[in-house]
C-alpha cells in the first residue's frame, strides 16, 4: 500500500482494522506504523470511530488522507467497532487493534505467517509491548471461576499471588511462542474463516473481556489460540478509557457477568446467583475505593 495509505491493485494478504475512541494522535501514530510495515506485503486498512469528539480522526486523516475511515452511530464498543471494520475488508487474514498500539517493523510477517503456515489456527496475539520496555502479558490462561475470584480479590494489591500469575501466565518465557487459551484483543491477527464459523465478535460486550469470549467460542469451534512473539506490538494502555474510569469499572463487571453467563451452564449455573451478588458488591466497592483515592488526591494538592 502506498504511504497515504491509498488502496493497493493488488490482492492483500492481510487487513487491519483500527478501532478509535478520542485517542489523540496516538491513532494517527497507529495508522503510520501499520503503513510502514510492508513486511506480509499491502495491507486493507480501515479505521473505525466510535463517535470521538477529539480531533484524532481529523489528525490522522492530515496525515493519511488515502485511508478510509468509518464512523460508527456513536460509541458502540469494541466489538461492534472491530465488527463493522471487518466487513470492510476481505483479506482473509485480518488484525483488529486499538488505536494506541503501533507496530514494529516485521510484525505483520511474523503473524500472518503463523496463521498460513498453521491451518488450526484462528487468533495470532503478538508480544505486546509496555512503553517502558516490559512485556504485558497479553497471552493469558482461560479464568475459571477460582481463578476469576481469586484473581479479582488479591490482583491489584498482591500482583504475585498465585491466582493472577496462573491466569497472567507470568511464569511463561515470553520469547517462546506457544498455545494459549486466549490473547489480548489490543492486538490481534484472526483468520476471516475462524471469525465465520462463530459469528464475529459478541457485540453484547461494550468493552473487556470481548476478547476473552472471542477465543473461547474459537477453541469451542475447533479452533487454536497462538502467541507469536516474533511479532511485536507496542501499547499504550488505557489512553481511551482513563477519562471515564466509574464507567470502565461499571462496563468490566457487566462484561465480567455476561461472561459468566457463557461459562457457567448446567448444573453450574446455580452458581450464577452468587456471582451475581459477588460482581454487584465488587463494582460497588470498587467505585467508592475509585472515589475515595480521587478525593484524598485532591486533598492533598
Amino acid at each position: 500500500m502506498p504511504a497515504d495509505g491509498g488502496s493497493s491493485s493488488t490482492a492483500s494478504r492481510w487487513a487491519a482494522v483500527i478501532v478509535n475512541f478520542e485517542a489523540g494522535e496516538l491513532l494517527r501514530d497507529c495508522v503510520g506504523s501499520v503503513l510502514a510495515d510492508d513486511s506480509a506485503g499491502p495491507v486493507e486498512l480501515v479505521v473505525v470511530d466510535n463517535g470521538s469528539g477529539d480531533a484524532s480522526v481529523r489528525v490522522m486523516s492530515e496525515a493519511y488522507p488515502a485511508v478510509t475511515v468509518i464512523a460508527a452511530p456513536g460509541n458502540v464498543g469494541y466489538a461492534r467497532g472491530a465488527n463493522l471494520g471487518i466487513a470492510a475488508t476481505r483479506a482473509p487474514i485480518v488484525a483488529v487493534l486499538n488505536a494506541d498500539t503501533r507496530l514494529e517493523p516485521g510484525a505483520a510477517a511474523a503473524l500472518v505467517a503463523r496463521l498460513e503456515s498453521q491451518p488450526r489456527v484462528g487468533a495470532c496475539g503478538p508480544r505486546l509491548k509496555n512503553t517502558d520496555g516490559t512485556d504485558y502479558p497479553s497471552a493469558r490462561a482461560d479464568p475459571s471461576l477460582p481463578i476469576a475470584v481469586g484473581h479479582s480479590l488479591f490482583g491489584t494489591w498482591w500482583p504475585s499471588n498465585p491466582f493472577t500469575k496462573r491466569y497472567r501466565q507470568v511464569d511463561a518465557d515470553p520469547s517462546r511462542p506457544r498455545v494459549v487459551d486466549w490473547v489480548s484483543g489490543a492486538g490481534v491477527w484472526l483468520r476471516r474463516r475462524a471469525l465465520d464459523t462463530v459469528g464475529g465478535w459478541d457485540e453484547r460486550y461494550f468493552m473487556y473481556l470481548e476478547d476473552v469470549d472471542l477465543c473461547h467460542r474459537l477453541r469451542r469451534a475447533g479452533w487454536e489460540i497462538v502467541y507469536e512473539p516474533g511479532g511485536v506490538v507496542w501499547h499504550v494502555q488505557g489512553a481511551s478509557t482513563r477519562r471515564r474510569p466509574v464507567r470502565m469499572l461499571v462496563e468490566h463487571h457487566r462484561s465480567a457477568w455476561r461472561f459468566a453467563r457463557v461459562r457457567l451452564t448446567g448444573p453450574r449455573s446455580l452458581l450464577l446467583p452468587f456471582v451475581a451478588l459477588y460482581l454487584a458488591v465488587r463494582a460497588v466497592a470498587s467505585i467508592a475505593a475509585r472515589s475515595w483515592r480521587s478525593e484524598h488526591r485532591e486533598g492533598r494538592a
